[in-house]
């Protein structure tokens, strides 16, 4: 189940300041659950779930530090190759479908 918003909107804000908990690491698997706006993930397991941390919509922020790749066979809308080390992967949650539109952000 989701949290509630209340308690952990500024957590999934992509406005930070020293005060709020630093990006964690996990560990990349067949579902994962980020916590906060900006997530480092590990690894090299397929992603085919991301447990929502709130109901609404909203956008998380992945950093590989492995090369783990996304399926379409869960809750997220396209299949993704290997990720880049150190490349961003960004996620926007639609609540109406329940699933997880995602990209690659460009660095160049």
């Amino acid at each position: 189940m989701a949290a509630d918003p209340s308690l952990i909107f500024q957590q999934l804000s992509t406005v930070q300041n020293i005060g709020m908990p630093q990006p964690p690491t996990i560990a990349s698997a067949a579902t994962i659950a980020p916590t906060t706006f900006l997530t480092v993930v590990s690894g090299a397991a397929a992603i085919v779930n991301v447990t929502p941390p709130i109901d609404g919509a909203h956008m998380l922020v992945l950093v590989p530090t492995g090369a783990w790749t996304m399926t379409a066979a869960g809750n997220l809308l396209t299949v993704m190759a290997a990720a880049a080390v150190g490349q961003p992967v960004i996620l926007i949650y639609n609540p109406i479908t329940k699933k997880y539109a995602n990209g690659k952000l460009n660095s160049a």
